[in-house]
Formats: C-alpha cells, sequence, structure tokens
C-alpha cells in the first residue's frame, strides 16, 4: 500500500507540473501573439520616413514630356523611377500618387490645347459650394449634325483623357494605348464627348466629431483611478512602439459624393441624359474601354429606347459587362448583336473572330494579351468599324429592315 500510494502521489505531481508547464506554454503563447498582433508592419515601413511633402508641377518634380510624347527627367533624360528612395515603398507609392495627379492635369491640358475641346461643369446646375466633376466636349458636339464619337474609358485613378496612367508615366503620352488623345485628333468630322466616369467626389480633411470623444464622465470609475490607469497604459505603448516606429501621421480624409455621378454608371446616365441625348447628330458611335463597357450596357438598360434611337455602333475594347448579371432584356441582348463589337485579350491576330464564353456581341481579338493595349491596338479596326455601321445605317433607309439586319449580321461574324 504505501509503494501504491506513493506511485499515486508521484503521478499526482506529475500530472499537477505537466498543467503548471502547459499553462505556462499557454500564456507565453498568448503573449507572443499580442507582442505580434501590436506590430503594425505598416508602421515599421513608416520608420525614417521623409516628409510626405511632394512638387505640385512637372517643373518641380524635374520631370518633362519630350516631343515623343515620353515622360523623361529634365536633367537625365532618365525615364521616371518609381524606387527613388531605396526600402521606402510608402514613400514612394506616395510620390508616384502625387505625380500622377500633375499627370492628371497635363492631360487635361493637352485636351484643351491640342484636341480643342472645352470643359463641361457637372452637375449643370451645380451651385458655387457644392462639389462637382465635368466632362470634355468639342465644340460642334451637340451642333454637329452628322455623328458624334463618345468615350467612356474604365474604372480607376485614370480620368478624362487616359486609358491608363501606368503607361502614361511608364512608355509615353502620344500612343493611344495610354489616352484617347491620338483617337480625338484622328476623328475627323466626328463631334466629341469624353467621359469622366472616376470623377465621383470630392476629397476633404476630416473634421474630428467632438460628439465622438468619450466624456470625462462616462465611466463609473473615479477620475484619479482612471487617469493613473490611462497613464500605465500609454507608458506601456510608448515603450512598447519606440524601438518599431517613427511613423508620420496622415491626414484623415473623407469624400463627399458628386450629386447624380457618385458611381460611373451614374454620371454616363447622367451625360447621356443632359448632352448625349441633346446632341442633333443622326448617329452617336460609342467607345468604351473596360469597366466603360459595363456602365453603357447599364445605360442602354436605363435608357433603351432612346438608346437604340440614337447609338449606330459600339466599340469595346475588353469589356467587363456581362448582361446577364445586369439583367438586360432579350431585346438589349439581340441589339448588342447586331450593333456591338468586343475587341478582347487574345494572342490570336487583330480582328480575329474569338469564341465568346457569352453569347453578347461579337468578340475579337485586339491582337494583344494585354489589357491596357486593347483599345490602341484596335485603333484603326474601330474607325472601319463605325464607317460599316454608318454606311448600313444608310442602306437601312433605302432598304428593308430584313435586308439591312441580316446584311449586318454577316458583317459582324466576317470580323
Amino acid at each position: 500500500m504505501p509503494a501504491r500510494a506513493s506511485i499515486f502521489l508521484f503521478c499526482l505531481v506529475w500530472i499537477t507540473m505537466a498543467q503548471l508547464l502547459a499553462q505556462e506554454e499557454k500564456e507565453k503563447t498568448t503573449a507572443l501573439k499580442d507582442l505580434l498582433s501590436r506590430i503594425d508592419l505598416d508602421e515599421l515601413m513608416k520608420k525614417d520616413e521623409p516628409p510626405l511633402n511632394f512638387p505640385e508641377t512637372l517643373d518641380e518634380f524635374e520631370y518633362t514630356f519630350n516631343e515623343h510624347g515620353q515622360l523623361r527627367h529634365t536633367h537625365t533624360g532618365e525615364p521616371f523611377v518609381f524606387n527613388y528612395k531605396e526600402d521606402l515603398h510608402r514613400w514612394n507609392q506616395k510620390r508616384y500618387e502625387a505625380l500622377g495627379e500633375i499627370i492628371t492635369k497635363y492631360v487635361y491640358e493637352r485636351l484643351e490645347n491640342d484636341c480643342n475641346l472645352k470643359k463641361e461643369i457637372l452637375p449643370v446646375d451645380a451651385t458655387e459650394d457644392e462639389p462637382k466633376s465635368f466632362i470634355y466636349m468639342s465644340e460642334d458636339a451637340l451642333t454637329n449634325p452628322e455623328k458624334i464619337m463618345v468615350l467612356i474609358q474604365g474604372s480607376g485613378v485614370v480620368r478624362a483623357g487616359q486609358w491608363a496612367r501606368r503607361l502614361i508615366i511608364n512608355e509615353d503620352l502620344n500612343t493611344n494605348s495610354r489616352s484617347p488623345i491620338p483617337l480625338i485628333k484622328t476623328a475627323e468630322g466626328y463631334g466629341v464627348i469624353v467621359l469622366n466616369p472616376n470623377e465621383n467626389s470630392l476629397e476633404v480633411e476630416k473634421v474630428p466629431d467632438p460628439a465622438n470623444k468619450p466624456s470625462p464622465d462616462a465611466s463609473d470609475e473615479p477620475a484619479e483611478k482612471r487617469e493613473r490607469k490611462e497613464e500605465r497604459e500609454n507608458k506601456k505603448k510608448k515603450d512598447f512602439y519606440e524601438k518599431y516606429r517613427n511613423p508620420q501621421k496622415e491626414r484623415e480624409m473623407e469624400h463627399i459624393p458628386i450629386r447624380e455621378n457618385s458611381t460611373p454608371e451614374e454620371h454616363t446616365l447622367y451625360v447621356w441624359d443632359h448632352f448625349i441625348s441633346k446632341s442633333l447628330a443622326k448617329n452617336v458611335l460609342i467607345v468604351a474601354h473596360s469597366y466603360g463597357g459595363l456602365s453603357f450596357v447599364n445605360l442602354m438598360i436605363q435608357r433603351e429606347a432612346e438608346v437604340k434611337n440614337h447609338v449606330r455602333a459600339v466599340a469595346m475594347t475588353d469589356s467587363v459587362h456581362n448582361v446577364w448579371h445586369q439583367e438586360a432584356n432579350k431585346s438589349i441582348r439581340d441589339w448588342l448583336r447586331e450593333h456591338c463589337c468586343n475587341w478582347v485579350l487574345s494572342p490570336e491576330p487583330l480582328d480575329t473572330l474569338v469564341d465568346p464564353m457569352l453569347n453578347d456581341c461579337p468578340r475579337v481579338s485586339a491582337g494583344t494579351e494585354k489589357h491596357e493595349l486593347t483599345s490602341w491596338k484596335s485603333f484603326h479596326s474601330i474607325f472601319k468599324f463605325f464607317s460599316d455601321a454608318l454606311k448600313d445605317h444608310e442602306d437601312e433607309s433605302s432598304s428593308s429592315p430584313v435586308t439591312t439586319r441580316s446584311s449586318h449580321r454577316i458583317k459582324n461574324e466576317d470580323l
């Protein structure tokens, strides 16, 4: 019995010690997780970061566009360098974004000076104090009796006059893959309207709301005890973070939506109602890149009869629309098959018919596998597509509708 008791006692002590060790290990693991959760990697990247103050003009950035439309350093002639400061990715990104805003303003100047487009403020009845957007139009956009071309770009940071900001900075501005400016210059005889679907809100610095601050009397704890507790917690945080970070505090921003233009779809609908539908042109032709195709399909769902009456052809470039998800009815799907063509990513030669996953409209190769190059590669094919569509419409007035639709369908199949 004594031996059994000793063994039992030994096992009991061993189990108790194992439990204590396990508890201690668990506490260490919890403490380690808490430590790791407190280390903010973004904050680590901010350590020793230069001020987030950047130039406001190309000259101050010491960059300029050369005669080939390429962005080059004014002293070295070198292309733009993203990693201006090594191991400071956040700072380099902020610098890149600041340059991007300057590029946007430069493109606006090119639209006005080189393409003779004028800015139209949105909403048309905007008050002086409310957030505003704008589009660009040629002088004859509303008065051209024959034809107007409407450009709708994709989503993201790009603004009016841009297909891809990254390519403008890293390659050149004078190629249609970066900007529709060459397309606009080539559009002889067309009135032109350039939409600005991503200018949806005004960014302003957020003002702290005093109502959200905790009241000194909100806690049941005595004020003196609460102050001592906060002091201890603050000291712990300070000691913990001191060796890890030396961050710059960024301004907290908020976005005030622009009335009736707060999304790309809203913007497209608004421009249609207040400008495109009021144009005297008998023929409206639309170029829609990427998300612009989705915005157009949404427009057609909202204004089906008007679109069918005015629009002769829609050239999409790698559009992301989906007529089934967007719940387009059968008559819209039939119209798209007759009047739309989508130049999509493909290794096949330009204009080669591509088997569609969805039978919504003819899809042909853009001759590239890069999304941002589709508009440039299909540049000349788009104008031929528009020319054929206008000719079909002229033929329609002198022949039966059945014959014309059949003829147009054959042309799409030939693409």
